[in-house]
């Protein structure tokens, strides 16, 4: 169990300190639709809003800071729902045996 929280730890680490480095240009399905000329199409209205928009936590000014958050919230949230299907799934399937 500890290994689990040893590699949250590790993961946080590098969302907090290398998320602020991360490329600023386009992905690659953002310049396919770029270079072929329909990424105007991609744009409008959003179905859903994202909490955090271009990874940039709201009301942090410093942008290499709002990143790092964005980066570690988008971790911890990743982790705390993977961790409670875990959970969840792992007593159904013990429970089958």
């Amino acid at each position: 169990m500890k290994g689990i929280y040893k590699v949250l730890l590790l993961a946080l680490i590098v969302a907090a300190f290398l998320a602020p480095f991360a490329s600023s240009s386009p992905d690659g399905l953002e310049r396919v639709a770029e270079d072929l000329g329909f990424l105007h199409k991609g744009e409008g209205d959003p179905v859903v809003k994202s909490p955090i928009p271009d990874y940039a936590f709201p009301g942090i000014e410093n942008e290499s800071a709002a990143t790092a958050a964005a980066g570690v919230t988008g971790t911890l949230i990743t982790f705390g729902v993977m961790y409670g299907m875990t959970r969840f799934y792992g007593k159904k399937s013990t429970k089958a045996n």
